[in-house]
């Protein structure tokens, strides 16, 4: 079966218009606000999440990471989107499409965080189903996601319609030097 995407060059920005106050963010967008996300990554990971960094955290090393997603975000092989609270960023997540030939149905949901002081507010499960509208649109209905065994996203992700793939121990270490266990899920949109 052949599957027709179009080249790096020919994409657009989606057609993407959730409710405010969440945003799609251009690689200039992202670019423009490199400090604040910087600081949401160190908030979460000062607060535990397992997110791929380690404490302690700077705040450079923080801005770094979200500077070296830019090129994949001005190429169309990534897509960020934040949720502001009043007129800082209060969460983001990031749609990463997958690069390979076989497949061009595929996506990876990436970095979801929300900041300590905004969570329980529905905003995590807001920009979950973001996502989902992002990557329809994209012609990405397969998502794959992993999170921390035993992290608060992994209560989240199966309210958001994720299966459950499985565990994978001693993985990654965490934030504070501990390995930690992965669990892996995945989403079909099409039965969504």
């Amino acid at each position: 079966m052949t599957v027709d995407t179009p080249k790096k060059s020919e994409q657009t920005m989606p057609q993407f218009k959730p409710d405010a106050p969440l945003d799609l963010l251009t690689a200039e967008d992202a670019s423009a606000v490199l400090p604040e996300l910087g600081a949401l990554l160190k908030s979460c990971v000062e607060d535990g999440a397992g997110i791929g960094f380690m404490l302690p955290l700077s705040s450079a090393k923080a801005e770094q990471f979200w500077r070296s997603r830019l090129d994949d975000m001005a190429d169309g092989g990534a897509y960020m989107i934040i949720a502001r609270a009043e007129s800082s960023i209060a969460a983001v997540v990031m749609l990463c499409l997958a690069p390979q030939d076989n497949g061009p149905h595929r996506a990876e949901v990436a970095k979801l965080m929300v900041h300590p002081d905004h969570r329980r507010k529905g905003i995590a499960r807001k920009l979950m189903a973001a996502i989902d509208d992002l990557a329809l649109s994209l012609g990405r209905w397969l998502l794959v996601l992993d999170t921390v065994t035993g992290d608060r996203a992994e209560h989240l992700y199966p309210t958001c319609g994720y299966q459950k793939v499985g565990v994978i121990p001693d993985y990654a270490y965490g934030s504070h030097g501990d390995l930690d266990a992965t669990t892996v899920f995945y989403k079909d949109l099409r039965s969504s």
